[in-house]
């Protein structure tokens, strides 16, 4: 990319930083070349801060980083268009955007994953997800293993009288377990869509 970071007297250009699965505007920050190398670098979103007068990057404290999935310049190239995986609320308010909006696309299982993520970096003693995480990637694959079986036969062998509510409960379980088994690997739902639809 050639971005001219000489166009405006401080050096410094817009980025626009957008989440790259819901499509949701999250802030608006400003990069200089500096930020922009430590940004490819590190693989999370770096600020030039204005009122800090340095280099910042997004949830250097609170840990609700900005995970850097594609960047592009516009057609002047003044501008930045960066798409990203939010770990965590973007706001220092603590909202989903600077604009005080929910940052969903009606896709709850992208609102779970989100979740999963959160409970993945920002571990809680109290929090199944997290104890999974600290088990490691071994025990989630297990689990995993034993949700598929435990729908199989569901599947196979339902009781009587259930009406397909303990087969669902199991699917639910397995769904769930295999989104935390795909964060464990560093991968999204996403990039399993990517593949069926290069299959399709």
């Amino acid at each position: 990319m050639k971005i001219d970071f000489e166009k405006y007297a401080d050096g410094l250009v817009p980025a626009i930083i957008q989440d790259a699965d819901t499509n949701k505007v999250l802030m608006l920050g400003f990069m200089n070349e500096a930020a922009l190398a430590t940004t490819n670098e590190l693989g999370k979103v770096t600020f030039f801060s204005r009122s800090k007068n340095r280099l910042w990057t997004k949830g250097e404290e609170s840990g609700h980083y900005l995970l850097l999935k594609e960047m592009k310049v516009d057609c002047d190239n003044d501008t930045l268009l960066i798409k990203v995986h939010p770990v965590g609320p973007v706001c220092h308010t603590g909202s989903d955007t600077c604009w005080n909006e929910k940052n969903a696309n009606g896709n709850f299982l992208q609102q779970l994953e989100q979740i999963i993520a959160d409970r993945k970096n920002n571990p809680s003693d109290r929090s199944y997800t997290s104890s999974l995480f600290d088990r490691g990637i071994n025990k989630i694959a297990q689990k995993v293993g034993e949700e598929a079986v435990e729908l199989v036969i569901e599947a196979v062998n339902p009781p009587l009288g259930d009406g397909g509510e303990l087969f669902k409960n199991e699917a639910a379980d397995l769904l769930f377990h295999y989104l935390i088994l795909l964060q464990a690997k560093g991968f999204k739902l996403n990039d399993v869509i990517d593949v069926l639809k290069s299959r399709h």
